[in-house]
């Protein structure tokens, strides 16, 4: 969406029952929103009502309607989930009543954004009265979102105040800020119902992103596939729906009778059904009575009603006006997300008494009073994503992909794009100057940051800055002391270092920590092992020289070499160990100055390339080769030829059939 298209929003009213809610809405868009046969013989609204509203000069809004009896208090909460502005309804001739602030903590607690008030039947009251009853709606809305908002007086009788509402909400809806359009869509349904020849309808305010005719969905918490066989917003067909608009969806895939209100459309992967989510718990001030630990309750968000009960985690009480960090353990499973409003009501009977936001949307289970628990959701609920992702890297010790990031409590796949991004923009070891000087924060190694990026085999992983650090110490220090007990050796085995450093890792993190270390230059991989780019270690003169004896006995040797026992023998004789004896062989074969041919048998690579140039020339031609004759041609002897012919068949030099030899 364009920065030039205009925002879409939802206007909902709330108020008491029979305040004149639904013949506001009537006399501002033309649209009786009562549609039940109910509602008409009653005179009342109990579901939930929608009508479009064109805003002078400015965006089409859609109103909801909702109802104001208590019994219907579930529809209230319902139509609240994604309203933009709340136009709180009171009647001039009765005042604030029950249900008006029952409707009106509702509106607190799911952090409607912007509001007015509307005193309707206006023309039952005379000036005197409506003075009074204005000056005690104002006393009324102190210390909430609406104690600054307009107070507008009005008559749908005969129109008067209609057009002033009609102008203040016109300037509410124009400085809200969009919604996003980018990232997964989310649609909380709010209505199911069935058209002939059509099917399956859900309806809802979206919350984020946006649907398009042909789109695949999940309906949660079930998990159902469904496909959008048709959109419509406000009437009318569409291609595609955005963020902030009502919007009816024709589904396919799925029967009416597997689809409730409650249930959320979205994109598949991007929510996760839970019976237990950590939550920021406000209890109301108006309440006479704490909040108490494994109390029942009632709990609401988005569209859904669910039965629940309350673990407090910061002791056993929740004083009314207090707010502290909770778990509510559900029923039925729910599907909300980090940041999501929630409100909820005691069991028995029913009324609202808190609510609060989503901190984690799929938590495991927390226990009470516990400092790291505290910690835990406090990272949660005010870090930034890297400052939450690096509490979750450093939880677990265990890098995550960029897919696995953008699934964790409070993370979005956009977060973790601009994370990556930013990590990659980041110059390395950048000194930090204040005033065109080095400050002392220069002279000392910068902090790692919250998470660094690693790469390798073209997969990406997010990782903890400080554990990385600490790694990096950590194989310094492992072989800096491997180099110097083993100076020949090319370096450490890698599964050997792996099980040293970070042996709960998949080997595919591993591999692209260990490519991430060799870039930034401080190891260098070969083959199977693993080495310090810079050694501090230095062969002793000893060993120098008794490599190049070593290496010059099987050089004369040529094709009769020293056995291995012999050679070992050798050494010790010239006062080396056992074991450095067999790691001065192992030294000069690992740099291929040796070569293995058979169990006890090491030739010299120049005896062994003399040996091949010599074979293939006599057998040039098409000619063949017998053992004896291969012998007689090097002047060596069975025990050596044998098993060089047979190096020569696995090298693909040769071709064995029979006694005789041919070239492959």
């Amino acid at each position: 969406m364009s920065a030039g298209e205009p925002i879409h929003a939802i206007i909902g009213t709330a108020g008491h029952i029979d305040h004149g809610k639904t013949r506001l809405v009537e006399a501002l868009t033309g649209v009786n929103t009562d549609r039940l046969k109910e509602e008409k013989d009653r005179g009342i609204s109990i579901e939930l009502g929608f009508a479009p509203l064109s805003i002078p000069g400015g965006p089409r809004v859609g109103i909801v309607d909702v109802p104001g009896h208590e019994r219907f208090i579930r529809h209230m909460v319902a139509g609240v989930t994604g309203m933009d502005v709340a136009i709180l309804v009171i009647a001039a001739d009765e005042g604030v009543m029950a249900q008006t602030k029952e409707h009106l903590d509702v509106i607190e607690l799911l952090r409607v954004p912007r509001g007015i008030t509307v005193l309707t039947k206006t023309d039952l009251v005379d000036d005197e009265w409506l003075a009074m009853i204005t000056d005690e709606v104002r006393r009324d809305l102190a210390g909430t979102r609406l104690a600054e908002a307009p107070i507008l007086p009005v008559s749908a009788v005969n129109g008067t105040g209609i057009e002033e509402v009609k102008k203040a909400l016109a300037a509410l809806v124009e400085g809200l800020p969009r919604r996003p359009v980018a990232g997964p869509a989310r649609l909380p349904v709010d209505r199911v119902f069935t058209v002939k020849g059509f099917g399956v309808v859900v309806t809802g305010t979206l919350a984020s992103g946006a649907l398009r005719v042909g789109d695949t969905l999940t309906l949660y918490p079930a998990e159902r596939t469904v496909r959008i066989r048709g959109l419509q917003v406000h009437g009318e067909k569409v291609d595609a729906a955005w963020a902030g608009q009502r919007v009816a969806v024709n589904l396919a895939g799925v029967e009416v009778s597997h689809v409730g209100r409650g249930e959320v459309l979205a994109h598949a992967g991007f929510l996760r059904p839970s019976y237990r989510i950590s939550v920021r718990l406000q209890a109301l001030s108006r309440e006479d009575r704490p909040l108490r630990d494994r109390e029942r309750i009632r709990f609401h968000a988005g569209t859904k009603e669910t039965l629940g009960r309350l673990s407090l985690l910061e002791g056993d009480r929740l004083e009314p006006g207090r707010s502290a960090f909770a778990q509510i353990v559900l029923e039925e499973p729910v599907v909300v997300a980090k940041g999501d409003p929630f409100v909820i009501r005691t069991y028995s009977p029913a009324r609202t008494v808190g609510g609060g936001q989503v901190i984690d949307a799929t938590a495991g289970k927390l226990k009470k009073n516990r400092p790291d628990g505290i910690t835990h959701l406090t990272v949660l609920e005010q870090g930034d994503p890297a400052e939450r992702l690096a509490h979750h890297l450093s939880c677990t010790g265990q890098p995550v992909t960029p897919a696995e990031a953008a699934r964790l409590p409070g993370l979005l796949p956009d977060d973790v794009e601009q994370m990556i991004a930013d990590i990659e923009a980041a110059p390395e070891g950048a000194a930090t100057v204040r005033e065109g000087a080095l400050s002392t924060a220069a002279l000392a190694p910068p902090p790692p940051p919250p998470v660094t990026l690693l790469a390798g085999e073209g997969i990406r992983y997010l990782a903890h800055g400080g554990q990385i650090g600490a790694l990096e110490r950590d194989l310094h220090r492992e072989l800096d002391a491997y180099h110097r007990r083993y100076p020949l050796r090319r370096g450490m085995g890698k599964e050997e270092l792996k099980s040293r450093l970070v042996p709960a890792w998949s080997a595919k993190a591993y591999s692209a920590l260990l490519e991430t270390w060799e870039k930034r230059g401080h190891i260098v991989v070969e083959a199977k092992t693993v080495a310090l780019a810079q050694r501090k270690d230095k062969l002793p003169a000893t060993l120098t020289r008794l490599l190049a004896a070593l290496e010059g006995r099987f050089q004369q040797g040529g094709l009769q070499p020293p056995l291995l026992a012999e050679a070992k023998g050798w050494l010790v004789r010239e006062g080396l160990s056992v074991e450095n004896a067999e790691e001065c062989l192992n030294h000069l074969l690992d740099r291929e100055r040796l070569r293995k041919v058979g169990d006890d048998l090491i030739f010299h690579v120049d005896a062994l390339e003399d040996f091949r140039r010599q074979i293939v020339h006599v057998l040039q031609g098409g000619r063949e080769i017998t053992v004896a004759e291969a012998r007689d041609l090097t002047g060596s002897s069975r025990r050596y030829v044998v098993p060089l012919l047979e190096w020569l068949d696995r090298e693909r030099v040769t071709r064995r059939a029979g006694d005789k030899r041919s070239l492959w």
